[in-house]
């Protein structure tokens, strides 16, 4: 579970730098405060720091109880497959968007809440860097 928080705590940062270095930063005084998925029973805690994944969480998304479980487990354990072989190719994927492997085991229960979060995050993703994960490996974001 250790090795989990490590690597999504890299693919956070990691994200947090791209966006830094992909969009023009506007002056504002209010900071996006990140989203934090955490589970105190199975010892772990993921920190997303994607500018605008707050938002879009709380006003785009759908809302929580619109999808079940079992539907957005499906749907994870499909993105990360593909995201994972794009961030094992960085030769022929963005590297700057596929800098870290998740870490995502289909026989945990990781719960409700991390699997809306996580299921929305590349929702958010996919909106945000014009990519789809459901495509196939190939499909899009390719340098």
């Amino acid at each position: 579970m250790r090795a989990l928080v490590k690597i999504i705590s890299i693919f956070c940062l990691s994200m947090l730098v791209l966006a830094c270095n992909s969009y023009k930063v506007e002056s504002t005084s209010s900071k996006e405060e990140p989203v934090v998925i955490a589970n105190d029973s199975l010892e772990y805690e993921i920190i997303i720091i994607d500018d605008g994944f707050n938002g879009f969480l709380n006003s785009i998304a759908k809302p929580p109880g619109f999808h079940n479980q079992v539907y957005m487990e499906q749907k994870n354990r499909n993105y990360v497959i593909t995201w994972n072989y794009r961030a094992r190719n960085p030769l022929r994927f963005d590297n700057l968007i596929y800098q870290n492997e998740i870490d995502y085991d289909p026989h945990i229960d990781y719960g409700y809440d991390v699997n809306y979060k996580l299921f929305n995050y590349f929702q958010f993703a996919q909106r945000k860097y014009r990519m789809s994960l459901l495509e196939g490996y190939s499909n899009q974001v390719i340098r």
